[in-house]
């Protein structure tokens, strides 16, 4: 089984792919407008990584560097990831492939911060996120989950 994690190219083959998950029609899950307003060249800075089994694209994920003078989180604040619309199509969950991408992300040794979907909650908490603590102007709503590596704290806590 292959894990490799690739940075998916900005272009129409692409976009078809994206075509295939669920979600495609949920606003928040639809990676379809930020692609089609990316789609430069193939060579444009994507924030999009995925996994392909064979020629299909089966896992994918959103991650933008957010810089640290934006950083509402962390202490000390720094650069951090934020790590969208993390999908992995029906046939394959349960078979490490979302780990897999999350991995990748910590990889990168930066905080990362995420808004699950609902029902997502136990998969982000094996995988060593937690609940921020909430900040009605800060979160808007929204229910954010962290995860931080080795010397870095959560803001104000």
């Amino acid at each position: 089984m292959n894990n490799e994690v690739e940075k998916l190219l900005i272009n129409y083959k692409t976009l078809e792919q994206f075509k295939r998950f669920k979600e495609y029609g949920n606003q928040e899950l639809s990676m379809m407008e930020d692609l089609q307003n990316n789609i430069v060249e193939n060579n444009s800075e994507s924030p999009f990584y995925g996994i392909h089994v064979g020629r299909n694209l089966i896992a994918r994920m959103s991650l933008y560097k957010v810089s640290a003078k934006y950083d509402a989180y962390f202490e000390p604040p720094q650069d951090y990831l934020e790590l969208w619309k993390l999908e992995v199509l029906p046939d394959y969950r349960g078979r490490d492939y979302g780990k897999a991408l999350v991995d990748f992300a910590k990889s990168f040794q930066l905080p990362i911060k995420t808004n699950p979907r609902i029902n997502s909650h136990g998969f982000w908490e094996k995988m060593g996120f937690q609940k921020a603590k909430y900040e009605m102007e800060r979160d808007l709503g929204e229910n954010p989950l962290i995860w931080m590596p080795e010397g870095v704290e959560e803001k104000g806590v």
